[in-house]
């Protein structure tokens, strides 16, 4: 048995933490929706407010904040002074006030919660068993333009704060070699063309993606003024023999690769092969599970595997960079440049071989 160094008494804790995951996470977020952790954290320089206090001034049943209240402080997300004020633990401040923490929350709420109870079936099956929460689709990404307001402000805001703090240090790289044409495969809702267009004033940008995305993607554009330099295709990377045009100085996937099976992402980078020539970039951008700094990032990354597991498409996760640079190479490219971004990405600039 590993892990010998921790007392039977703190193993027997962590154990019963997780059998009563769930109760802390919904306690947590119905804290949070209700305003109290916000109330708790305001009044920690009059002293705190007592339960009686809170219940007053946010208008909840007093039995209904209590039950809360006291599981969260065995959870030791808030604490209870001798003249029984509460305040928020360092636990209950990253909780409320974190931003990377409140996007992993709203996402495993409004997102994956009740999908992950199908998790079972989706290991035994291979299929998004948990999609099914959300709506009748093969694949999250044929139904991101019809998931509600709520999913889909979660979806984004979780996809977006893990790729846009990026992009300033990308876009360097990207526009190098002063590229006219850049294909935006998997464009989402086009935040990366329009970084573009600020960059550079003479890019071309051809967005690639399912027809939802690309719907959004170029309304976004029109409505910043760029539409006479934006360019479409809709494809459907999981139908057989998959095309892209041509003529490309720049071929552009950022966190996308990982929404696909190997073999998958085989075949995509096969296609991106065909329409290169000699001095055409693909440049990829990933999160490696064996590239980060802090066991907290891998943690995250390895959850996030669990979303496309049961949520996603059933086949995909996020990646080691070994698994890549072999998938790379066996579609005919070869990795030119690796380049670490920010506390998570790593950019892989590639050329046919």
């Amino acid at each position: 048995m590993t892990n010998k160094t921790i007392r039977a008494a703190d193993a027997l804790l962590e154990a019963q933490k997780i059998a009563f995951a769930p109760f802390i996470f919904q306690s947590s977020v119905t804290l949070k929706k209700l305003g109290v952790f916000d109330l708790i954290f305001n009044s920690r320089h009059e002293g705190g407010l007592t339960i009686e206090e809170i219940a007053k001034k946010l208008s909840i049943p007093l039995y209904g904040l209590g039950v809360l209240l006291e599981f969260s402080e065995s959870a030791d997300i808030v604490c209870k002074s001798e003249k029984r004020t509460y305040e928020l633990t360092k636990t209950g401040y990253f909780l409320n006030y974190n931003k990377a923490v409140s996007v992993n929350l709203n996402f495993t709420h409004d997102v994956c919660y009740k999908g992950l109870f199908h998790l079972d079936e989706a290991i035994a099956t291979g299929k998004p068993s948990g999609l099914k929460e959300l709506g009748q689709w093969d694949t999250i990404y044929e139904g991101l333009s019809k998931l509600t307001p709520k999913e889909q402000q979660s979806w984004f805001e979780f996809d977006h704060f893990y790729s846009d703090g990026i992009f300033e240090d990308a876009l360097k790289r990207v526009f190098k070699n002063q590229p006219r044409l850049l294909f935006d495969i998997g464009g989402n809702t086009g935040k990366f063309a329009l970084q573009c267009f600020k960059y550079d004033e003479n890019i071309q940008v051809k967005i690639i993606d399912l027809p939802g995305q690309l719907n959004k993607a170029i309304k976004n554009i029109s409505d910043a003024g760029f539409e006479n330099r934006i360019s479409e295709q809709e494809i459907d990377w999981l139908k057989p023999n998959p095309h892209i045009p041509n003529g490309a100085d720049v071929i552009w996937m950022s966190q996308f690769l990982d929404c696909f099976s190997e073999d998958e992402i085989i075949t995509i980078l096969s296609t991106c092969v065909a329409s290169m020539n000699a001095d055409t970039e693909l440049i990829i951008i990933e999160t490696f599970t064996d590239r980060q700094e802090y066991p907290m990032s891998k943690f995250i990354l390895e959850a996030t595997s669990l979303y496309f597991t049961v949520m996603a498409n059933g086949n995909s996760k996020m990646y080691t960079s070994s698994v890549f640079e072999e998938l790379i190479s066996k579609s005919g490219l070869t990795i030119k440049e690796d380049l670490i971004l920010g506390q998570y990405h790593t950019m892989l600039v590639c050329k046919e071989k």
